[in-house]
C-alpha cells in the first residue's frame, strides 16, 4: 500500500534522527524533490537541533529555489500530492462519537452520555494541508510549542528496593492502611481494634481497617474482620441492611471504614455504617488553557499475527490531517508488543518471534505519527518488564529502540499531568479481578469503565494482593490513588469504555489488536483500532475508529 508523503517524510527524518514541526513536514513534502529537500534539511541542521523548525525547512528551501518557491505552493503541492487512491485507507471512514462531561445521576454516580455523529467525508483530501478554494492551506500549525507541559508523579522506576522478603510486604501493606486510613479518620470516629475490645458493650464505636477476611454466618448474615496495626476486630453486617449490598463490593485487603454498635459482651460489632475511601462528590477537575487533544491508546500488540498494521497506518495517516491538527499528545497505556512466553504456545501465534525484534518494528509505526507529537507510554503484562506491579518503565536498551520522537517513558501506574490536566496511566491488570469478584452485570468487559470506577472507589489500583494482580513489595505502596485524577486512563481488557466518576473522566481504550484464539475461547470481542481523543480543554472525548 503507498504511503502518504507527508509520512515518508517523516520516517526519512526519523532515521537521521531528527522529528520536525508539522508544517515543516509540510513544506518538506511539498518540495519538487523532496527526498533532496529532506537531505538539504538534515545537512543545514543546527548542531543542536533534534526537531527541525518550520522556519529552518523554510531557509534550506527559499535558498535552494529563491525565485520559484513560496510557502504558498509549497503547501499546496503538499496537498494534491496527499490525495489518497482508491486503495488507501481514508480517515475519513472513522466513527466519531462525541462523549459529553460526566454528569450526576440520582445515584451519585457520574455517567457519559454518547451520541453518534458523522464524520468527514471518505473523499476528503489527506495529508498535512488541506486545500480551501481560494488555493491558501486551511492548515495552520503555530511554530511556537512553549505552551506544551507534561510532569510525570508517583513513578516507580529508579526507586524498587523490595527484595521479596516478608518485612518488604509488611511495610507495603502498613504504609497502604497509613495513607487510606487518613481519608477515612475525619469520616468517623475511629478507635483502635485494642481500644474497641476495653470498650463496654452497646456502645458507639468505629473503625478503620484493612479487609482481613469475608465469610457468611449460618443465618446469612456477613462477618467481615477488619485488621489495623493493633489487632484484627470483626463487624457483623446483617442481611436486611441497606448495607449489605456494599459487602459484595468488598475485595480482601482494601482499607473502609464501618461503624456502628458494639454487642453487650463487646467482642463484635453490629454495623450500621460502611465507608470506602472514595472519590469526593465535590472533585472538580482541572483544564488546560488552550483548545489541545490527547490521543488515548493502548494494547498496540504489534509482534502478534493478529496485530492490526493496516489500521494502525489509517490512524498514523489521520495524524497528520488537519482535522487532527490539535492533537499533540499520544498516550499510550502499556502492551507495545505482543511479548514472548506470556501464555502457554503463544509461539504459534507469532509474527516476530525475537522481543527485540517487536520493540524495532513497533518503533516503525511509531515513526508514522507526526515529528512533533508528545508521547508518553507505560508498560503492560506483555511487555518486556517485571510482571509484579508496579511495574518499571522500559530499560536503557529498549528505550533507544523506541526513542525516535523522544518519548517519555515512565513506570505503571503513573500520573502524567498535561498542560495542568493530572492523567493517572495504569495498564489494567487488575479489572480482571475486579470483574471476576463483582456480581454485578453492569461491571464487566462489556463496561470497562464501571470496573475504573471501583478502583476510584477504593482508590488503589490493585487492591486485592494474592489474585490474578502480581503487586511487588515495596517501602511504600505506589498503587495508592493518593490524589484524584481527572482522567483515569487504562487499557488491557482490549475493550473500549467511556464514562465518568465523580468528576472523573474513565477512558479504557480498546486495542490494535483483532480477537486471538484465546479471546475466542472466554467469549471475548475486542475493539479494534479505537483511538479516544481527549479533550484537554473540556475533557469530552471523542472515540474514533480505523476499521
Amino acid at each position: 500500500m503507498p504511503r502518504e508523503p507527508p509520512v515518508r517524510v517523516v520516517r526519512e527524518l526519523t532515521s537521521y534522527g531528527y522529528n520536525a514541526e508539522r508544517e515543516a513536514v509540510t513544506l518538506l513534502a511539498g518540495a519538487s524533490d523532496p527526498a533532496a529537500a529532506v537531505e538539504r534539511a538534515v545537512e543545514h541542521a543546527p548542531n543542536d537541533a533534534l526537531t527541525l523548525t518550520t522556519d529552518h525547512v523554510r531557509d534550506v528551501l527559499e535558498t535552494a529555489t529563491p525565485t520559484t518557491t513560496s510557502e504558498r505552493d509549497v503547501a499546496t503541492d503538499a496537498d494534491e500530492d496527499a490525495t489518497p487512491t482508491d486503495s488507501t485507507p481514508s480517515a475519513g471512514a472513522a466513527a466519531s462519537v462525541q462523549q459529553e462531561a460526566p454528569t450526576t445521576t440520582s445515584s451519585g454516580i457520574e455517567t457519559a452520555a454518547e451520541t453518534d455523529t458523522e464524520s468527514t467525508s471518505p473523499g476528503e483530501t489527506k495529508g498535512v494541508g488541506s486545500e480551501s478554494q481560494s488555493g491558501e492551506s486551511t492548515r495552520t500549525v503555530g511554530d511556537d510549542h512553549s505552551e506544551r507541559s507534561i510532569e510525570v508523579h508517583g513513578d516507580i522506576t529508579g526507586e524498587s528496593t523490595g527484595t521479596g522478603e516478608y518485612q518488604d510486604f509488611v511495610t507495603t501493606f502498613r504504609d497502604r492502611y497509613d495513607r487510606l486510613s487518613k481519608k477515612l479518620r475525619g469520616r468517623v470516629n475511629h478507635r483502635p481494634t485494642d481500644a474497641l475490645d476495653s470498650m463496654p458493650g452497646g456502645s458507639d464505636a468505629a473503625v478503620v481497617g484493612m479487609v482481613n477476611d469475608i465469610r457468611s454466618t449460618a443465618s446469612g448474615h456477613w462477618l467481615v474482620e477488619l485488621e489495623d496495626t493493633n489487632g484484627v476486630f470483626p463487624a457483623l453486617v446483617m442481611k436486611d441492611r441497606d448495607i449489605a449490598a456494599h459487602v459484595d463490593e468488598l475485595l480482601m485487603d482494601e482499607v473502609i471504614a464501618v461503624e456502628g454498635t458494639l454487642s453487650d459482651d463487646g467482642g463484635i460489632m453490629f454495623a450500621d455504617d460502611l465507608y470506602f475511601p472514595d472519590i469526593p462528590r465535590t472533585h472538580r477537575p482541572s483544564t488546560a488553557d488552550r483548545h489541545v487533544q490527547a490521543a488515548l491508546i493502548s494494547d498496540v500488540h504489534v509482534g502478534s499475527q493478529e496485530f492490526a498494521a493496516d489500521a494502525w497506518a489509517a490512524f498514523a495517516d489521520w495524524l497528520h490531517t488537519p482535522e487532527a491538527e490539535a492533537v499533540e499528545y499520544l498516550l499510550v497505556a502499556g502492551d507495545m508488543v505482543e511479548g514472548v512466553g506470556v501464555y502457554p504456545d503463544q509461539d504459534d501465534e507469532l509474527d516476530i518471534v525475537d522481543i527485540y525484534d517487536q520493540y524495532e518494528t513497533f518503533a516503525e509505526h511509531l515513526k508514522d505519527v507526526p515529528g512533533d507529537m508528545e508521547i508518553v507510554m507505560i508498560p503492560g503484562n506483555h511487555d518486556a518488564v517485571r510482571l509484579a506491579e508496579p511495574q518499571p518503565a522500559f530499560d536503557e536498551e529498549l528505550r533507544s529502540i523506541m526513542s525516535a520522537h523522544d518519548a517519555r517513558f515512565t513506570g505503571n501506574p503513573s500520573t502524567v499531568t498535561v498542560e495542568g490536566v493530572d492523567v493517572l496511566m495504569y495498564h489494567g491488570v487488575s479489572i480482571d479481578e475486579i470483574i471476576a469478584e463483582f456480581p454485578d452485570e453492569e461491571v464487566s468487559y462489556d463496561a470497562p469503565h464501571r470496573a475504573m470506577e471501583h478502583l476510584l472507589k477504593k482508590r488503589h489500583v490493585a487492591p486485592q494482593f494474592g489474585g490474578r494482580t502480581r503487586v511487588a513489595p515495596e517501602n511504600k505502596d505506589y498503587l495508592v490513588i493518593d490524589d484524584v485524577p481527572d482522567v483515569f486512563h487504562t487499557g488491557h481488557v482490549h475493550k473500549l469504555g467511556v464514562g465518568g466518576y465523580h468528576n472523573v473522566r474513565l477512558v479504557n481504550s480498546g486495542c490494535w489488536q483483532h480477537q486471538t484464539a484465546f479471546q475466542e475461547s472466554v467469549n471475548i470481542d475486542p475493539d479494534v483500532a479505537t483511538a479516544p481523543i481527549l479533550d484537554l480543554d473540556t475533557l469530552d472525548v471523542t472515540v474514533r475508529k480505523f476499521e
